[in-house]
């Protein structure tokens, strides 16, 4: 499949994907940024973003005017066509605030399903303001993580271990200054028959536990000096922090937007390329149909992933085509090469693209 870039109404664009390009079922992941119910017009003046109610300020490049039961009525519309591309190993990560994300939760667990609800993730999305207002300051908003099926791609997160993570994670050190933490050697669980219920060196796991592992590999550890015998014989096996990647990414993520932004809500990279690392593969396909500054479509193609995005936002479709062109010139990144194309309504698809 090559990449594509669409303009047009996405509900239309998505329908030509299934009716037209065969990808029914064939996304493997999918991440979107809607309106989120501001009631606001989003521009861009002299080549800067911001969110003005006067639109003789700057160039609109869109509107998010749907409220209410209206606005949950064109995600729903989406949403349903989304779930049709999704393959069974496919996840959809929504973006959206705090006013608004919980009718959508409710919304999507209609959708997808109540038991593929995996995470509500924080984001932190700025520093601490001061504005005066009758309520906590909000630095945060909200992405819904949810599966077509309870078996989806899935590459573990892990970020590094920080400073004082090491100092409280690992407390101990052994004579050449390595830091470790220990854990039992036994699991909750009886068994009743293999090596993880036989006696090691004269002693059963205790009553309801069977050995984590074979009784072979616990006199391997004890051989090696990996296991740790308290003063009252109880060994624990030695965990020592050089020895492991980091630790696994928790449901609060401080991706802060960019500074200057040069498209409205314009999302923070490393959020993105977190996301399709951890629930796509190299060449999946990944689908951004609120594309706005292009930056699922830029962490994609930079993490060996296909992309499509759709918009109907001529600064859209320029902002994301430009964020692109900026990596044609790196030698040592492969030129994005994709299909654009404008599609105003089904009359106006391009022959040569029908299957």
């Amino acid at each position: 499949m090559n990449n594509l870039l669409i303009k047009g109404d996405n509900i239309k664009s998505l329908e030509y994907l299934i009716t037209n390009r065969d990808l029914k079922g064939k996304i493997e992941l999918i991440y979107i940024d809607p309106p989120f119910a501001t009631n606001g017009n989003f521009t861009i003046t002299n080549g800067r973003a911001s969110t003005i109610s006067n639109s003789k300020n700057g160039k609109i490049a869109y509107t998010d005017k749907l409220l209410g039961q209206d606005f949950i009525e064109f995600l729903r519309k989406r949403l349903i066509l989304l779930k049709e591309l999704l393959s069974e190993q496919g996840s959809i990560y929504l973006h959206i605030d705090y006013k608004i994300g919980h009718y959508v939760k409710i919304l999507m667990d209609e959708v997808f399903g109540i038991e593929n609800f995996r995470n509500d993730i924080t984001r932190i999305k700025c520093n601490p303001k001061n504005f005066k207002r009758l309520g906590y300051g909000n630095i945060k908003d909200l992405i819904l993580f949810y599966s077509k099926s309870d078996k989806p791609v899935w590459n573990e997160p892990i970020e590094p271990y920080s400073q004082e993570d090491i100092v409280k994670l690992f407390p101990k050190k052994d004579k050449n200054g390595r830091r470790y933490t220990t854990v039992p050697i036994h699991a909750p669980g009886e068994t009743q028959n293999g090596n993880s219920s036989k006696p090691f060196k004269g002693m059963l796991p205790p009553k309801g536990r069977h050995w984590r592992t074979n009784v072979k590999t616990l006199e391997k550890w004890d051989k090696e000096g990996l296991l740790e015998w308290s003063s009252t014989g109880n060994p624990r096996k030695k965990i020592y922090v050089d020895e492991r990647k980091g630790k696994r990414v928790q449901d609060i993520w401080e991706f802060k937007d960019p500074q200057y932004p040069t498209y409205p809500t314009e999302k923070n990279q490393g959020l993105l390329d977190l996301i399709i690392k951890t629930s796509s593969n190299p060449n999946s396909i990944v689908l951004d149909c609120f594309c706005g500054s292009g930056t699922t479509l830029k962490s994609a193609h930079l993490l060996g992933r296909k992309w499509i995005g759709i918009d109907k936002s001529d600064l859209a479709i320029e902002a994301s085509k430009n964020k692109l062109n900026t990596l044609s010139g790196n030698l040592f990144i492969e030129k994005p090469e994709y299909e654009y194309f404008e599609l105003n309504d089904i009359k106006s698809i391009p022959k040569s693209l029908i299957n």
